[in-house]
């Protein structure tokens, strides 16, 4: 559904709009990001329009900033309009394959707190497009099954955590690049569980980069979808230190693309993920330590005046 317009266009003419589209969806998804936090005129935004997945995104013409738009827009509507929240999902749903952690939670979540304006809003979506689909094709899905068998996704080298461990163990053991993913859902509800007070803002960071980590395949131009979890430890951290790493590990893998590195290379890319969540885990650490600092300032700030008087 959301491709099948550009085939009323002329190659040139559905190229343009596409990556209209795309800049569109970046510029939203970080202006909305930032206005969570509070952070519209900050500096730090400049790093998520250079961050190198969004770039190699763009100049693919990937889907993955379409997936970004998705789920800031779910963080942004799912306490105030949860209909248009659940809505959104339905461009997460594009690379479903990257929320399997994130969604177990997701639903735990609706359920216990009974926010099932979401369901209902993700239903009207998905039926909708169903339908479209099945107008256009009514044997839609009887194709999709038969080109997946015959792409066989599953058997090709696809530089993420989950193929290596399969090719590391049992290359011919596909049940081996699920084993990450089933681990994932297993830590998330455990996660979810320990954080009573669940704010997907603030916890749902975490959640997301780890379901990227154990995604069964993904693709560093589908990294743009970690934005809001990286913007949000930018704009917490107060380490330039950690500041300049980010932007030089950006400017590396961006270098290594425009250098030619093919984006299925095994060496580079696997490792770009969980090197996003260790950098993450880091930035979040220094902020805590940062404003755990603070309050024993104030107080020997406030004690020292009457000495001082």
């Amino acid at each position: 559904a959301l491709v099948v317009p550009l085939g009323f266009l002329s190659v040139r003419a559905a190229s343009l709009l596409w990556s209209i589209l795309m800049l569109a969806s970046l510029w939203l998804s970080i202006r909305m990001i930032a206005a969570m936090h509070g952070q519209e005129k900050s500096q730090l935004n400049l790093l998520a329009y250079t961050f190198s997945p969004v770039l190699a995104c763009l100049i693919a013409g990937q889907m993955g900033l379409f997936v970004l738009l998705g789920l800031v827009l779910f963080l942004r509507l799912h306490q105030t309009r949860p209909l248009l929240a659940g809505a959104s999902l339905w461009l997460c749903a594009l690379k479903p394959h990257l929320f399997l952690p994130f969604s177990v939670v997701l639903l735990v979540w609706i359920v216990l707190s009974k926010r099932y304006s979401i369901l209902l809003g993700a239903a009207l979506a998905f039926a909708l497009s169903t339908t479209v689909a099945l107008v256009l094709d009514p044997l839609v899905f009887t194709h999709y099954v038969q080109m997946m068998a015959a792409a066989r996704v599953g058997t090709q080298l696809i530089p993420c955590i989950s193929t290596i461990v399969r090719l590391w163990i049992s290359p011919n053991s596909l049940w081996l690049q699920w084993l990450p993913a089933v681990l994932g859902c297993a830590w998330a509800l455990v996660y979810f569980r320990r954080h009573p007070d669940w704010d997907w803002i603030e916890h749902g960071s975490l959640l997301m980069l780890v379901s990227f980590v154990v995604a069964p395949y993904s693709w560093s131009m589908d990294q743009p979808v970690l934005l809001p979890a990286l913007l949000a430890a930018l704009y917490r951290t107060r380490s330039r230190n950690l500041v300049a790493i980010f932007a030089i590990l950006s400017a590396v893998i961006a270098v290594a693309n425009l250098r030619g590195v093919p984006l299925g290379n095994s060496l580079l890319y696997p490792w770009t993920a969980p090197v996003w969540l260790i950098w993450y885990l880091c930035a979040i650490h220094s902020a805590k330590l940062s404003d755990g600092a603070r309050p024993e300032r104030i107080v020997n700030e406030v004690t020292s005046v009457p000495e001082e008087a």
